[in-house]
């Protein structure tokens, strides 16, 4: 099973309500912007870094090098910033990555910029070569990253070829566990072979590349209406978990809160309905993102590492999270529940960063 990312970007949709009713066009943006955009560009400027995404494969490797890449808040790789990462600071380059070796104590790694943080586990060695196989998500997002994680992969994430439908990926960030890649802009919705060459490495699996769509309630709404906003998949017609998230409640309201897990009914018309009420005239905005199956062992380790930062009343609250986890595994939707309690009244910092770790793991 492929670790979630620590954080990731899904696609973002964006229309607006003119004069009490819905505009007729539904506009649709990423804020990780389209393969093509992901490359060597000018110089980012602190408009575009005040906020940064800092992707790290999920795993790395005690004393290995490994390779991570930095985003704007305008969805674009950023050169020039600077990123304390495992006890060094490290500057991206031109393409917006940077490398790095991974400390070699430890359990898990932290990534820092003013802007923005991220966690990594930490492997005491590598997998053991010799299968020639890769691991990665059955159903992957068209708008999203993804890890790939295999014996044999090297740390630069250069590297690592990797080709959807024989569409060229770009490697974000790297380690010998495991990788990160963003789809080619050639890459279409539907069945997929995904195929890695690395150093140690030849290998292929299939997955299903779909692209999460949004449609406006019909008829159009005026404030004060309810209506069903539909989220439609398109290359896949297996029923799919979504978390669809509200940006602005102050417009569109989300009827049973502003995150909800819906699950869309499968077929040729692979859907699934909110149910959402216009407040008032405006521009409003929602994403939505696949629910990835969780890892709880990663979880574990994550609340494990966090029990060692946890404030002295919340100690033993962490450290029986991750012994239920051990134990119970089954459990974690429950503790996933208790976690995002915490994590709602935590100040940024390592702490906070290792609890949304274990969160998205969940």
């Amino acid at each position: 099973m492929t670790p979630p990312l620590a954080r990731s970007f899904a696609q973002r949709f964006r229309t607006c309500l003119l004069a009490g009713v819905f505009a007729t066009g539904l506009l649709g943006s990423a804020r990780l912007t389209q393969p093509s955009m992901l490359r060597a560009q000018a110089p980012s400027t602190p408009l575009t870094t005040w906020a940064v995404t800092i992707v790290l494969p999920p795993k790395v490797v005690a004393g290995q090098p490994a390779t991570f890449a930095a985003l704007g808040v305008d969805g674009r790789l950023a050169s020039g910033v600077i990123v304390e990462v495992g006890g060094q600071k490290v500057t991206t380059d031109r393409t917006g990555r940077g490398h790095f070796t991974a400390p070699a104590l430890g359990s898990y790694l932290l990534a820092k910029t003013p802007g923005g943080a991220s966690a990594a586990l930490v492997d005491s060695a590598p997998p053991a070569r010799g299968s020639q196989s890769i691991a990665l998500a059955p159903v992957i997002s068209l708008h999203d990253w993804f890890s790939i994680c295999g014996a044999g992969l090297s740390g630069d994430a250069d590297e690592n070829r990797v080709k959807i439908n024989d569409h060229p990926t770009l490697v974000l960030a790297a380690s010998p566990d495991c990788i990160v890649v963003f789809p080619g802009p050639k890459v279409a919705p539907g069945a997929a072979t995904i195929s890695v060459v690395a150093p140690g490495l030849q290998a292929s699996a299939a997955a299903a590349i779909v692209s999460l769509e949004f449609e406006p309630p019909n008829p159009a709404l005026l404030p004060g209406k309810q209506g069903i906003l539909a989220v439609r998949v398109q290359g896949s017609q297996e029923g799919l978990r979504l978390i669809v998230e509200n940006e602005t409640p102050g417009v569109l309201r989300f009827m049973k809160g502003d995150a909800q897990e819906v699950v869309t009914g499968g077929g040729s018309q692979n859907l699934a309905g909110i149910k959402v009420q216009a407040i008032t005239s405006g521009g409003f905005s929602f994403h939505a993102r696949l629910v990835p199956a969780p890892d709880v062992d990663a979880a574990r380790r994550y609340l494990e590492a966090a029990a060692g930062l946890a404030p002295e009343d919340l100690r033993d609250d962490i450290k029986g999270f991750a012994r239920r986890l051990a134990h119970h595994p089954r459990d974690f939707e429950k503790v996933a529940r208790a976690l995002n309690e915490i994590r709602t009244t935590t100040m940024a910092g390592d702490f906070r960063t290792l609890l949304d770790a274990a969160s998205d793991a969940l």
